[in-house]
Formats: structure tokens, sequence, C-alpha cells
């Protein structure tokens, strides 16, 4: 499985969620509502997830193991981290 195309739209008001990215898997499938999470620890992603009946959240799609879940949050951020530093060169040219 090769992550073929990721999408940051970075998240422009305060708060822990910094972005939400959709990755394209092998130019046929795509995963969109993956979030970019600040937290006490730094950077992390949260899986698109939907709130149960019984007030908890489940994801809709994640990876099976731990391996996958590592090169996909690595991915998503690098491209996080790339989209935020051009918008920072943007804002200093305005």
């Amino acid at each position: 499985m090769q992550i073929t195309d990721v999408r940051v739209r970075k998240v422009t008001k305060e708060g822990k969620m910094k972005a939400v990215v959709s990755i394209t898997l092998d130019n046929e499938f795509v995963v969109h509502d993956i979030k970019v999470i600040e937290g006490e620890k730094g950077l992390f992603i949260a899986m698109p997830s939907r709130k149960a009946a019984d007030g908890e959240y489940r994801d809709i799609a994640h990876p099976i193991n731990s391996d996958t879940r590592e090169r996909i949050q690595s991915i998503i951020l690098q491209k996080y981290e790339i989209a935020a530093l051009e918008s920072e060169e943007e804002e200093t040219a305005i």
C-alpha cells in the first residue's frame, strides 16, 4: 500500500486541532477527515470517528497495526509541517 496523495487543510481557529487531512491510497481509495491534533507530547493524528449511542467516539477507518499507523502519521505530519511553513512564509510576505 502506498500513500499517493496527502491534502492538508489547516484549521485557522485556536484550539488543539491544527488541520484536517485526506489521504489517497494507491491512487484508488481516499480517507477523509483525519485530524492533526496538538497534544501534550506534540502532534499526532486522529482517524475519522463517529459518536456512538453510548457517547464514546469510535474510529470509522483505521490502520490494523502500529507500523501502518506510524507510516501514515509520519507522512501526514511531514506534509502538515510543510503546509505550516508555507503559510508562515505567505503571512510574512504580506
